[in-house]
């Protein structure tokens, strides 16, 4: 079975995945899609990545994004934003999608860093 899914999605990372279990806000980036806020928790991340189960279908490969993570609260200055892009969605169980997605720029928003200011991830 392991064979076959990785024939399906073959392994694009260029770093390794670790499970990590923490909350994060994704929100659509582009003005086009329908504004939500989803507050999944992730399955696994990497430096370049993160995969996360939800019940929101409105998520579709392509889809650019606006990704908090980890997310505590919407003030805290600990929180890292990143623009990310839905590289992949699973139909899973239960109603549920498993969503991976690329993250290709860190915002910075934080106390050091001038307002604005955007970093490659």
């Amino acid at each position: 079975m392991a064979e076959l899914n990785e024939q399906q999605h073959p392994d694009k990372r260029r770093s390794r995945r670790a499970k990590i279990t923490k909350p994060l806000r994704v929100r659509p980036s582009e003005p086009r899609d329908e504004h939500f806020e989803d507050l999944p928790i992730s399955v696994n991340a990497s430096k370049e990545g993160i995969y996360f189960h939800t019940r929101r279908s409105n998520y579709y490969k392509g889809m650019r994004v606006f990704v908090t993570f980890p997310f505590s609260s919407q003030h805290d200055p600990m929180n890292c934003e990143y623009v990310g892009e839905v590289v992949r969605v699973e139909t899973l169980p239960n109603g549920r999608f498993g969503v991976a997605l690329h993250l290709s720029m860190t915002l910075n928003y934080g106390a050091g860093a001038p307002p604005g200011s955007i970093s490659r991830a």
